[in-house]
């Protein structure tokens, strides 16, 4: 019979609920994770969906898994293996491509056939973007300090902050400042002149927000998805063998491995207090587990709101998650095909194309296309020629689909939560369709291929993953959302006003991707206190 007393009970098996449940158990707690599903992994998932084909259903592809967690946790002795993923290929609406590749050579010859200009200013670009990377990158690993606070601690993270970025100096600083506040549109502008390659870096500036190019804010989001490193090299993106549920599968192999009981199909109902202090969890088959330690990995809204009683909370916490933005803007579709779609741009070409289907396709032609995207979301619709990410998991590994078949990753930008008259099977057919439709546009041949098709809208990213709007970063990558305002201020260091209950979410610092970060540091904060 299981024991119903631990030293720490973790509330979610997402990724990050995953490493903080290593972290203690490697420090000798007794750890319990309980999920609600019946496999761990939250959006980091594998399923075969249908028969013979595995979906990376939610999260496809990784780059932002810190490196001192695969380090820590020796992740690769539990089977993370990350595939890289060596280009991306923009189709354009002329017949042409753009493409860059996991050479940079190849990638400047490449450049210099549509722009000499833009050739040369992608070297000095790639680097700066690698130094404003290197200048975050210590942030990531930093408990955010609260500003308005005269604690010791909290006045040597702010000293520790201000002298990092001195040592930044002015030239950097000031490069990181625009980065913060300007649109990826207007950055990317003073930097190149070749429109689809605006375009398809600017595409990095919207994911998973519901703002446009041309939006203020959006250039951070861009910088964000520049911090991935595989190996501690920055490179292109990856892909995990056997898809990103084998990240979320290794990471509780670690926990595992430490000692850490993982239960599924076990939905916390709410969490259990004695004045200000909590004593456990109540799940919703009526079970009680108790631990002076509880760790919510679910996004702010369902953890103040949902797992307590709001009116146990400051009303200033209250009214910060009740303004907190999540404002899902994505879809996804995922394709199980018969054979290998043909793009047009490369149809020329069957060895390039062949080679080509091995990394991403950007449709993403020019900023003018993602910023009417935009437009159709901002006023109540789904984009009838959406911004996607397109990734054909079985050339990157086999394994994802029977010999000759192939599994397709559709990442769809933008599908608002709010869509007007909400979403249902007739509307959530319709975006599948309008996808489908913008694809064939490049890769006619794509319809006849199709042996099954599961659409996703950010209605059922909330319904089975339990996201709150279905947002993929569990809250908007927003200046006012981020470091010692994520999820609001004063509550941004992985504390609760509830003795002992803690959050680890990518709701905390610094936010979402499949980084693990807010779990790692959520952990060493517990183990600190």
């Amino acid at each position: 019979m299981a024991s119903n007393r631990y030293d720490a009970i973790i509330i979610g098996g997402g990724h990050n609920g995953l490493v903080a449940a290593a972290y203690l158990a490697r420090a000798k707690k007794r750890v319990v994770v309980l999920e609600r599903r019946p496999l761990v992994g939250g959006a980091a998932v594998t399923e075969e969906i249908y028969p013979g084909f595995k979906f990376s259903v939610f999260s496809y592809v990784v780059s932002l898994l810190r490196p001192e967690i695969i380090r820590d946790l020796d992740l690769p002795a539990h089977g993370l293996q990350i595939l890289p993923l060596e280009s991306t290929v923009t189709p354009l609406e002329s017949g042409d491509y753009l493409a860059g590749w996991g050479d940079a050579d190849e990638t400047r010859r490449e450049l210099r056939r549509h722009s000499p200009h833009d050739a040369e200013a992608m070297a000095i670009f790639g680097r700066l973007m690698q130094h404003m990377a290197m200048a975050v990158k210590p942030i990531l690993s930093m408990v955010p300090p609260d500003p308005a606070s005269l604690s010791p601690g909290d006045l040597k993270g702010l000293l520790k902050l201000g002298g990092h970025f001195r040592s930044l100096g002015a030239e950097r600083f000031h490069a990181l400042y625009k980065l913060m506040t300007m649109s990826s549109a207007d950055y990317l502008d003073e930097w190149f002149e070749f429109g689809p390659l605006k375009a398809t870096k600017s595409a990095s500036g919207i994911i998973g927000t519901f703002l446009g190019p041309r939006s203020p804010g959006s250039a951070y989001v861009l910088l964000h998805h520049y911090m991935g490193e595989i190996d501690g090299a920055f490179r292109a993106w990856g892909f995990q063998k056997g898809g990103t549920g084998g990240i979320s599968d290794a990471i509780a192999s670690a926990a595992r491995s430490h000692g850490a009981e993982i239960r599924t199909d076990a939905s916390v109902e709410k969490v259990l207090t004695k004045g200000e202090t909590v004593v456990g969890v109540a799940l919703a088959n009526g079970d009680e587990l108790r631990a002076p330690i509880v760790v919510s990995g679910l996004d702010p809204r369902r953890t103040f709101m949902n797992l307590l009683d709001p009116r146990q909370l400051p009303t200033d916490l209250v009214d910060g998650v009740n303004r907190y933005k999540f404002r899902g803007s994505s879809g996804k579709v995922n394709l199980a095909l018969s054979g290998l779609p043909e793009f047009t741009c490369m149809k020329h070409d069957k060895g390039l194309m062949l080679r080509a289907t091995r990394g991403a396709f950007s449709i993403s032609p020019s900023i003018e296309y993602l910023e009417r995207a935009y437009d159709d979301a901002k006023y109540g619709q789904f984009s009838s020629n959406p911004y996607m990410d397109i990734v054909v998991g079985s050339m990157i590994d086999p394994g994802m689909a029977p010999p000759g078949k192939h599994v397709m990753s559709i990442f769809v930008q933008y599908a608002p939560y709010n869509i007007t008259g909400g979403w249902n099977d007739a509307t959530r057919d319709a975006f599948g369709n309008a996808v489908i439709k913008t694809l064939a546009r490049f890769a006619p041949n794509i319809e006849s291929l199709i042996l099954h098709m599961q659409v996703l809208t950010p209605a059922d990213i909330e319904r089975i993953t339990g996201l709150s709007e279905g947002n993929i970063f569990q809250g908007e990558l927003a200046l006012q959302q981020l470091f010692f305002l994520r999820p609001v201020p004063a509550w941004a260091k992985y504390r609760t006003p509830v003795r002992g209950f803690w959050q680890c979410g990518a709701g905390t610092h610094p936010g979402g991707g499949i980084m693990g970060a807010s779990g790692r540091l959520a952990a060493l904060e517990i183990l600190g206190a």
